[in-house]
């Protein structure tokens, strides 16, 4: 990590939310970022290596000075999944709750045209470079409606106040049609293939940390809203990747405010391939507009004018 990263991080205020701490990270890394040949995809993805490094040690970073503790240097004896846990929480995770890690970052790596992955390409169709791409993808994530929904999904799980409660509070939540969080997604209708692989690893957490409140709580949330949609519909809105994610990185002693740079972290990988790959048949992202606004407009002559 340049030094020069490490003092724009240092110098933001610690109530900034770490998003835009990090985007902050992301334009200052651009100063060091070595230049090669946009189609030279052996010098791009070496980039996208060291890029990818340093943004999960920004996020580490950004999150410690956060809780007011003195950063954690990577070691080069971990892997990328045990680095950023050790740099986050200062300790060495163990085999198996590093390797669910690892697996979580993978399922968030790429999914589809996103909207910061597509914020990411139209930057890069520019021919700007790749950490200023990110940059921009980084951006768009940290808007509400893209990146933060497992943070939702627990404060949810919270509110509910436990398992007991959570059927009442379903069947009142489609009574008056509010949104229960971690379900829907605008490509699948049907169960999100990466929920269940997160909800496997939860449940071992959860025998093994003997913590079961928000997990049982979301079990039924999940079993309550199958069988309620069941009753009246064929179509059911199913769970998405965000409704078990947080949960289990609660288990994992990370911060909510912590998911959605943890997000990038995963993402970042995505962002890099998608940019990589369409700089090799580059053409700039130039969309066609319709106007929709008023067809007559006047000009008030400057004697009239106040």
């Amino acid at each position: 990590m340049p030094k020069t990263v490490e003092t724009v991080i240092d110098a933001a205020p610690k109530s900034a939310h770490p998003m835009m701490v990090l985007q902050a990270a992301m334009a200052a890394l651009a100063w060091d970022e070595p230049t090669v040949n946009l189609k030279d995809v052996d010098g791009n993805v070496r980039n996208a290596i060291r890029l990818t490094a340093q943004l999960s040690t920004a996020v580490a970073r950004i999150s410690r000075r956060r809780r007011g503790l003195a950063p954690v240097e990577p070691r080069n004896d971990l892997n990328h999944a045990e680095n950023f846990l050790y740099m986050l929480n200062g300790t060495v995770p163990n085999k198996e709750l590093a390797r669910m890690f690892d697996v979580a970052l993978m399922l968030h790596m790429d999914h589809d045209f996103n909207a910061s992955t597509f914020a990411g390409r139209v930057i890069a169709s520019t021919e700007a470079r790749l950490t200023a791409s990110v940059s921009g993808a980084v951006g768009a994530l940290s808007g509400p409606l893209h990146g933060g929904a497992n943070e939702k999904v627990l404060e949810m799980a919270d509110k509910i106040g436990g398992p007991e409660k959570a059927k009442e509070w379903v069947a009142n939540a489609l009574a008056t049609k509010a949104k229960v969080m971690g379900f829907g997604h605008r490509v699948y209708r049907t169960m999100d293939p990466r929920a269940k692989v997160l909800r496997s690893m939860l449940e071992k957490l959860v025998a093994q940390t003997g913590d079961k409140k928000t997990y049982e709580t979301l079990r039924i949330v999940h079993d309550t809203m199958i069988d309620e949609l069941g009753k009246t519909s064929k179509d059911y809105i199913w769970p998405n990747v965000d409704f078990w994610s947080g949960a289990m990185y609660r288990l994992m002693n990370i911060e909510t405010i912590d998911f959605t740079p943890i997000f990038a972290v995963a993402r970042v990988v995505g962002w890099s391939s998608h940019i990589i790959e369409m700089w090799q048949d580059n053409r700039i992202y130039r969309p066609a507009a319709k106007y929709v606004g008023p067809t007559e407009a006047g000009v008030t002559p400057m004697a009239q004018r106040g």
